[in-house]
Formats: structure tokens, sequence, C-alpha cells
């Protein structure tokens, strides 16, 4: 008896600190926050139109899901469907609106589910942040609480997303409040990236310091791309056999995002040749002719408006992971046979990159590494493209690294 009543104390006292201890590995686990690139967003729209595009389309709607919607992309319902989802620019006061009678939103803000599948329903082929998402919470994390989705109107560039960095700083305060004041890891994808260094070149140091513990970076368009000349040209098909660039293109040339993801200056000389073809080349020196010769001076001028944006290149402040793909053949210029003209079908010339963005721009973090005191790691994935970088073995197994406080990464490789 006399054993037992001095073991107890001990025992008790064994199970303190291991509970103890517990709860401190729970609370340095820092909660993530998920932001997308272009086309990674849920979208809700509700219709209030006098006219229409086709018979089949409706005028009045109660709220219904138009990206990522598969039934509204099928053989005429899409010219709905763009007639929907296009923007109309104003080269008054620089600025995209609906098409009128449209109401368009980003729902639910802040929740996981709406980066993580694009189609609600949760098909296959809307999957998008899921597998980063499924791999944080068998790592501990939990949706909604340490994992939380950062959506905006992917349409626009950050000249016209000023209400989205203010909402994106209240959800990392708020989720760095809610998880005992640890420091938030921001993992955001292509466009998400340039997105969320113009984000975090708003916020002090000071307020970096206090909420940041890092930013992953999965194929980041630092420096824009050469298919955003390709997509004002012939459009693009979005990957589908049974979807259309050149319908397609109608919408998606309206997009002031599209004129912020032109190829940067940071990153291609002045004149060298994008598009080619026997009665002039065009390159960033006369990017202006390109699109007088499109007919399509809007892009023109969303090209001025955003560019402002795509030459603030501050190094972000924080500690920075940047993974993206490299060896996949990647459009850097379009050629046109002597007798065609821009209305004809390019040539594709290829080089290197993760089949979307060019290695030089992907590359672009590397340019931080002595312009900031915070780390900044780099890994190229040979053979992985652009969408599937999202859930490939090496980038799943990279990222629980980095949530299990793991610190062997190369920051020279």
């Amino acid at each position: 008896m006399r054993i037992q009543s001095n073991l107890q104390p001990t025992v008790c006292l064994l199970c303190l600190l291991l509970a103890v201890v517990i709860k401190s590995s729970a609370a340095v686990l820092n909660p993530v926050v998920l932001i997308p690139g272009d086309g990674g967003s849920q979208m809700d729209a509700r219709l209030n139109k006098t006219d229409t595009v086709h018979y089949i389309c409706q005028k009045k709607s109660d709220t219904f899901n138009l990206w990522l919607n598969m039934e509204l992309l099928v053989y005429g319902v899409i010219d709905c469907f763009i007639d929907n989802i296009k923007l109309t620019y104003d080269n008054v006061t620089r600025k995209t609106t609906n098409s009128p009678g449209v109401d368009i939103w980003i729902p639910r803000f802040g929740s996981s589910e709406t980066v993580e599948w694009l189609d609600p329903s949760h098909a296959s082929v809307g999957s998008y942040f899921n597998k980063i998402a499924d791999m944080l919470v068998l790592n501990g994390h939990t949706r909604n609480l340490t994992i939380r989705g950062a959506p905006y109107d992917f349409r626009k560039a950050p000249n016209e997303n000023y209400e989205y960095f203010v909402q994106l700083k209240a959800l990392i305060e708020e989720t760095y409040a809610q998880n005992n004041n640890t420091p938030v890891i921001l993992i955001a994808h292509s466009m998400g990236g340039p997105m969320t260094l113009y984000f975090l070149n708003l916020q002090t140091q000071a307020w970096k310091d206090q909420h940041i513990k890092s930013m992953v970076t999965l194929s980041g368009a630092w420096g824009g791309s050469v298919k955003a000349v390709k997509v004002y040209a012939i459009g693009d098909d979005l990957g589908s056999y049974f979807l259309s660039g050149s319908v397609l293109k109608q919408e998606q040339i309206t997009n002031p995002s599209l004129a912020w993801l032109l190829p940067s200056s940071l990153f291609w000389k002045p004149d060298e040749v994008l598009v080619q073809t026997d009665k002039k080349n065009y390159s960033l020196s006369n990017i202006k002719e390109y699109f007088y010769d499109l007919d399509y001076m809007d892009g023109w001028d969303m090209h001025k408006d955003t560019k402002p944006y795509t030459l603030n290149f501050t190094a972000p402040g924080v500690e920075v992971h940047c993974l993206y793909g490299t060896a996949v053949p990647t459009v850097e210029k379009l050629y046109y046979k002597p007798g065609t003209w821009l209305d004809g079908k390019p040539t594709l010339i290829n080089g290197d990159g993760d089949g979307t963005v060019n290695v030089r721009s992907l590359e672009g973090c590397l340019h931080w590494k002595t312009l900031q005191k915070q780390k900044v790691y780099s890994s190229p994935l040979p053979k992985v493209d652009h969408m599937t970088i999202l859930g490939h073995k090496d980038v799943l197994s990279y990222i629980q690294n980095l949530i299990q406080g793991y610190s062997y990464f190369d920051s020279d490789k």
C-alpha cells in the first residue's frame, strides 16, 4: 500500500507533464491560409437581365454556381456562360464591371472548401487544393480552424482587388488569434503568388514578423507568361478536348488579370520576339501595336493599368519556399507562317517551363535571396506541370516537412 501511495503522485505528475507537452505541441501547429490562382475560386451568380445572347439563356435566376460549373460549358449553353461571366471595361474609370443584370460574388470567404474544390459537387475535375488540405488534416490540422481559404475574383488584377486585400489581412489576423497567436503559413498557387506578394508589400514589417511564418508558392507566375500573349490571339481551351479556345477567348480577354500576366519587362528583353509574322514581329517594345492589330485596344488599356503592379517586385520580407515545375514544353513564341496573319492559327514554339509559365518567370523568386534577411528556399521539380504540382508527392512531402518543423531545406538549391 505504501508503494502504491508513493507511486500515485509520480504517475499523476507524469500524466500532467505529458498533457502539457501535447498541449504545447498542438499550440505550435502553424495555421495555413490557401490562396488560389487564376480560375482557382468558386464563383456564384444571380441573373436579372433584360436580354440574352441566345433564346436558351436565362434572363432571371436564383443564386447558382457559375464557376466551375461543367453543365454551363457544353455546346450552346457556353454562350450563356460567356455572356454572364465576361467583364466590361471602361477606359475612363479604368475599371471593369459585370455584364448588365449579372450579379457575381465569391462565396464563403475563409472556408477551405471553396478553394479545395472548384466544383461544389466535388467532382474530381474540380479538385484544386484538396490533396494539400487532406495531407494537412492527416498531420493534425482542422479545416476552417487551422486551414483557411482566401478566394478572390480571379478575373481582376490587384488594382481592382483592394477589398480582397483588406479581407485577407483580417482573415490572417483572425486565424492567428484563434490559434493561440501562432504565425500563419501562406500557400499560394500560380497567380496567387504575385497576388500574395503585392499583399505582403502593403503590410508593415512588424505586422509580417508577427503574423506570417512563411510563404509557400507553387508555380508562381512572378513575371507573367507568354501564354497570356497566346490567349489574346487564339484563347485557351483550359486543357480540355471538348472546349474551344476561340470561344472561351471572348471572355478570357475581358479579364484585367490576363493583361497583368503578360510577360514582364523585368524578365523579358524589350526587343525579344513574342509573336513572329511575315509582316512584322511583336515584342514588349511594340506590344501596343499587337493589341491594335488584334483590334482589341481595351487589352492595351488594361495592360497600362496593371503594368505598375507587375514592375513592383519588392522582396516580400517573409521566409519563402518557392516550388515550381521545369522541363515541360511551354510556349515562348507564336509563329505565323508566311501568308497568314493574326487571325490565323499560329505555330506555338515551346521552351522551358511548367506548361503554363515560362521558367524565367517561375524562378523570379530567386531574385529575393540577396534582397531580404529572411531565407528564400527554392525547389525546381522536373517534369511537374502547372496544375499537377498541387497534388505531386514531392510537394506534399515538402509541405508536410515544413509544417512538422523540419529545417533541412537547401536555400541554394
